[in-house]
């Protein structure tokens, strides 16, 4: 199915605004958000290139600034001009832009744009509805405001980190950048929200988000425990850890990979385990003890870390003698609260995922090539996404933007070039 057919032709809901992106890859994504939405994002580089497009992995292995995978996924749909906003030229060029644009968002350090004379408040002189959202590790105020902060820095001063990794062993950081995402997905919710008030009232401000805010925000099931009861949870790695400490796997080995099941007692745990019991001895692989074990009765007040080991190492046996799609086939035929662990080979081929259009086909002319992207983070019955491209070249869109709308000549365009500021 092409792309007309998955997204019709009409206005995406965020079509009508523009979006001038200064972020680097601490805050792509809030960006990428707006422009999948539909708004016109432009992504403002460094001549030469912004450092994200050296983030890895990249294209066939080869690393260079125009084939990074991670800079291709967090900027589709977006156009791409280069700048020097530390030149004054550079500077006049970006407040033309900010007269015209309706968003402003940004990743500095706090204090940059304002020592370049470029702050909130002498933008909002030139434009009173513009909205500026500022993505920082820490915000723009507090002790910690001008610290510097990774994402690995973050995520270990967010919480999180001390949720991650087994139980015996040390925190650790998730494999994927995590920190800065959940910023710039925050990032994008404030700055609906502040175009909600700019809408109802006319006026612009100036969003400040925390990326150490944001992942405090996700660590909400971990923060109850200590107001509640002043004790650290512990990190729970591969297992669920139940009342009075006990122990179990809720992740579990198959023959050709993993599967999610959660050992439970009380009235969920009388079906999901009842019906698993069953399944076992209709192979003939439930042992006799367990035949008369009274599912309705199982409480977690007297069950034993024992009892739960002999549990254990029954339902992994078993579970080791099939593959994932059995498993998964004879759970949603029995009602078994039991999932697989998908792999990104399968995920790409996922059933759900396909009938929902949920991965898009992009043409990468540059490299003649198509490549697959996740689609559409939501639908909308009216208002449908933006139809996808490919993320910009480095200064792809100078000409479109500075000559055609912002009225440069052609000589002028060269002189700036040669002059390094775009």
């Amino acid at each position: 199915m092409n792309q007309s057919e998955i997204f019709p032709t009409r206005e995406s809901l965020l079509s009508p605004y523009r979006v001038l992106d200064l972020t680097d890859g601490r805050g792509v994504l809030c960006g990428k958000i707006l422009a999948d939405l539909g708004a016109d994002v432009i992504k403002i580089e460094r001549p030469g290139g912004d450092p994200a497009r050296n983030i890895g992995p990249f294209y066939h292995d080869i690393p260079h600034p125009e084939r990074s995978l991670f800079w291709f996924a967090l900027n589709t749909n977006k156009r791409g001009i280069t700048l020097n906003i530390e030149t004054s030229d550079g500077r006049e060029i970006f407040k033309k832009l900010v007269e015209g644009a309706h968003f402003v968002i940004e990743s500095f350090d706090p204090g940059y744009l304002a020592g370049l004379g470029l702050s909130y408040s002498v933008l909002s002189k030139l434009n009173s509805q513009i909205i500026m959202t500022s993505i920082t590790p820490f915000g723009q105020t507090g002790p910690f405001a001008c610290y510097k902060g990774s994402d690995m820095v973050v995520f270990a001063m967010g919480l999180l980190m001390s949720q991650c990794g087994d139980t015996d062993r040390s925190p650790v950081e998730v494999s994927f950048p995590q920190s800065f995402m959940n910023a710039g997905a925050d990032a994008a919710v404030g700055t609906l929200i502040a175009h909600y008030y700019r809408e109802a009232t006319g006026e612009g401000q100036h969003v400040d988000i925390s990326a150490m805010e944001s992942v405090v925000e996700c660590a909400g099931e971990v923060q109850p425990v200590w107001f509640l009861s002043r004790r650290d949870p512990k990190r729970p790695g591969r297992e669920f850890i139940y009342p009075g400490g006990r122990h179990a796997p809720i992740v579990w080995e198959c023959k050709d990979g993993y599967v999610n099941f959660v050992i439970q007692a009380g009235q969920p745990g009388a079906r999901n385990n009842g019906i698993l019991a069953k399944w076992m001895d209709a192979e003939d692989r439930l042992p006799e003890y367990l035949k008369k074990r009274d599912w309705e009765s199982w409480d977690w007040s007297v069950v034993t870390q024992d009892e739960l080991a002999s549990l254990t190492e029954v339902i992994a046996s078993f579970l080791k003698s099939h593959t994932k799609a059995e498993i998964w086939s004879e759970a949603v035929e029995r009602g078994i609260m039991l999932y697989p662990v998908n792999t990104p080979e399968e995920i790409l081929v996922d059933p759900q995922l396909k009938a929902r259009h949920f991965w898009v086909e992009i043409e990468h002319g540059e490299l003649n090539d198509t490549l697959t992207y996740t689609g559409p983070f939501a639908q909308f019955s009216e208002t449908p996404m933006k139809k996808w491209h490919r993320a910009p070249l480095i200064g792809e869109h100078n000409e479109e933007i500075y000559e055609r709308e912002l009225g440069f000549y052609k000589e002028e365009l060269i002189a700036l070039k040669q002059s390094g500021v775009i």
